[in-house]
C-alpha cells in the first residue's frame, strides 16, 4: 500500500530517530559546509554510518509490528546550497536511491524527501515570503517527484509564510506531504502564528492538502504545552496535528541550538512523555530527534504498543 492508504490504516506509525547528533558523536563525521548530512552516501564512512542507524530504527518498528518511515538527509540540500557545493542536482535522486535500498524492499516502509528552510529554522532569519518559498523550494519538490520518493516532509518550518509557500510547491507535485513546525511552548512558531492559524491558512491555500501536520526538534513537554494553549484547543488542530519527532531534552530551541554537549534523558522518561501527547492530539507519528538512540525509540515503541 501506498503512504496515504498506510496513514489511513495505521493506528501508529513509527519514524526514525536522531541521525545527526549520532553521526557526529558515534561516528566522528563532519558534513559539508554546504549540504550538510546530504553528501554522506558518497563516501563509505557515510554509507556504512547511516546504513548502520535506519537499520537500528527499522529493526526496532519490525519488532513491535509498525510502519517504517525515514527520511533523506537533505534538509539542506537546496538548489541554492547544491550549486555552492561540489555535488549536482542527482544528490536528491541519488539520497532517495540510497535509503531505498537500506529498506531492502521491506513491506510497510516509507521513504520522505526532506526538505527544511531557507535561512534559519531556530529564529527565522532569512525565512522566505510565499511566493519566494514557491518559487524556491519548487526545485527540490520536483527532483523528489522525480527520484518517486513516497512523500515529502518539510521539517523545523519556523515561519508560516514560507511553509505555506513550501506547501504550495509540494501540493503540485501531487505527492502526500507533512508540514512539521518548529514549535514553541507559547503554542506559536517562530515568526508568532499560531499552530491553528498555520494549519488553518496552509489548509485553505493548498489544492492538496497536507496529509497532516507535526512537529520536530523539540521535547514533547513543550509540544504538550502548545497544544494546550486555549487557542489551539480547535477541531482543526485535534485532527490533523498528528506527528512528533522529538528531542529528549526540554530545553528551548536557543539554549539546544549549538550545544557542546549532548543533552539527553533517560528513555523511559522519554517515552512517557510522549506518551501523555494523545491527551491534547490525535497522534499517529512518532518518532525522534536530538538526543535519542535505540535505547529511546525502543522504549517508545513498547509503550506505544502496550496502547494499541
Amino acid at each position: 500500500m501506498d503512504f496515504r492508504e498506510c496513514l489511513s490504516k495505521s493506528k501508529i506509525v513509527l519514524m526514525e530517530g536522531a541521525l545527526g547528533e549520532r553521526l557526529k558523536r558515534e561516528y566522528n563525521i563532519t558534513f559539508d559546509e554546504h549540504v550538510a548530512m546530504a553528501g554522506l552516501i558518497y563516501s563509505e564512512q557515510g554509507r556504512k554510518a547511516l546504513s548502520e542507524l535506519w537499520t537500528g530504527y527499522i529493526e526496532i518498528a519490525q519488532k513491535y509490528g509498525f510502519p517504517f518511515i525515514a527520511t533523506t538527509p537533505t534538509r539542506r540540500a537546496n538548489k541554492e546550497r547544491v550549486e555552492k557545493s561540489a555535488y549536482s542536482a542527482n544528490i536528491i535522486e541519488d539520497n532517495v536511491t540510497f535509503l531505498r535500498t537500506v529498506f531492502q524492499g521491506a513491506p510497510k516502509m516509507y521513504v520522505g524527501g526532506l526538505l527544511g528552510c531557507k535561512g534559519d529554522a531556530y529564529t527565522s532569519e532569512g525565512a522566505l515570503s510565499e511566493n519566494e518559498a514557491y518559487e524556491f523550494h519548487t526545485w527540490s519538490t520536483t527532483r523528489f517527484l522525480e527520484a518517486k520518493a513516497d512523500f515529502l516532509y518539510a521539517g523545523i518550518m519556523p515561519a508560516l509564510p514560507e511553509a505555506a509557500g513550501l506547501a504550495k510547491a509540494a501540493s503540485d507535485t501531487k505527492l502526500p506531504y507533512i508540514i512539521s513546525f518548529t514549535v514553541q511552548a507559547d503554542g506559536k512558531l517562530i515568526d508568532g502564528t499560531s499552530i491553528a492559524d498555520a494549519i488553518t491558512y496552509i489548509d485553505e491555500v493548498t489544492e492538496n492538502k497536507p496529509v497532516c501536520y507535526m512537529a520536530n526538534c523539540v521535547h514533547p513537554r513543550i509540544v504538550h504545552q502548545a497544544l494546550s494553549q486555549p487557542f489551539n484547543q480547535t477541531e482543526v488542530v485535534r485532527t490533523r496535528f498528528r506527528g512528533i519527532q522529538a528531542n529528549t531534552s526540554p530545553l528551548s530551541y536557543a539554549e539546544l541550538d549549538g550545544a557542546k554537549d549532548l543533552k539527553s534523558s533517560a528513555p523511559e522518561d522519554f517515552a512517557e512523555e510522549m506518551i501523555q501527547l494523545n491527551k491534547v492530539s490525535s497522534f499517529q507519528i512518532w518518532g525522534g530527534c536530538c538526543g535519542t538512540d535505540n535505547r529511546h525509540m525502543e522504549c517508545l515503541a513498547r509503550k506505544l504498543k502496550e496502547t494499541t
